[in-house]
Formats: structure tokens, sequence, C-alpha cells
């Protein structure tokens, strides 16, 4: 290719093009022949659509879809939630007396015991009684009503 004396450079694209261009032809024979051994007798296999409706088949497609191309991920999920467990399961306490709920009558007794020496320590319980809060109204600025209304 020349223009007015000038040699035009291919790009490396352009010369695999022009190699390729002879292999076209094979390609597109083989081609028909495929499709037109799929699709002999009129009847050509296509591709399923997805349809939503079909509940049916929706497990299947999630296992396919979902499940089965990761099969690995979900197995090292399933053992990370299972040493979890494990794990939570090892760690609790197992002893009789964190069985037990309810407190003993012997307990409610040394607390009451404590509360009076703590009464008798610290002396009159008036200090401990608080006052009720104090209701807080804000009242209205008037500075910014001034502002306003002028």
């Amino acid at each position: 290719m020349r223009l007015s004396g000038k040699k035009i450079m291919k790009t490396p694209r352009e010369i695999l093009l022009e190699q390729h261009q002879a292999a076209a032809p094979k390609l597109d024979a083989i081609r028909r022949e495929v499709v037109s051994t799929e699709c002999r007798d009129g009847r050509c296999v296509a591709v399923p659509k997805f349809r939503v409706a079909d509940t049916a088949t929706l497990p299947i497609l999630i296992w396919r879809e979902l499940i089965f191309p990761s099969r690995r991920i979900w197995a090292g999920l399933a053992t990370a939630w299972l040493m979890i467990f494990a794990v939570n399961f090892s760690l609790r306490d197992h002893s009789p007396a964190a069985a037990r709920k309810s407190a003993s009558p012997e307990i409610f007794m040394s607390f009451r015991q404590q509360e009076r020496l703590l009464a008798e320590l610290t002396g009159p319980d008036d200090w401990r009684i608080a006052e009720p809060p104090k209701k807080f109204s804000p009242k209205p600025r008037t500075e910014i009503t001034k502002l306003l209304t002028a």
C-alpha cells in the first residue's frame, strides 16, 4: 500500500486478519454442517430458558447454579460452623451449681444480713433518698422572635 510515495504500516491485527481470512470459508462450512446435524428433521435443540413460575425445577436450578459449582467453599463453611459449635459446646459450664437456677433461702438471708450491717455502718438513710427531678420546660427566646418579627 502506497499513498503518494509514503508507505503505510499495518497493525498486528490487520496482519493476523489477512493470514486467517482464508480460513473463514472453511469455518463457515463446518458451522453449517454442525447446525444441520443438530437441527435435522426440524428438531433443533434449544437452550431452555429460566421460568420463575416453574417451582418444581427451582431447587434443582439452585443446586446447579449456586451450590454445585462452589461445593468446596460450602464444605469449608460447613466445617467452620461445625468447629464453632464444637468449641462453643466444649466451653460451656457443665457444673451442677450452674444448672441450678433458683437461689436458696440461705443466700437471701445472707443478703439481708449484709444489708442490715451496711445500714448500721453508714448511718441514717436520709442522704440516700433522692429528690424528685425538677421539670425543665424551655422558655421562648425573645431575641429570635424579635428578629423574625422585625
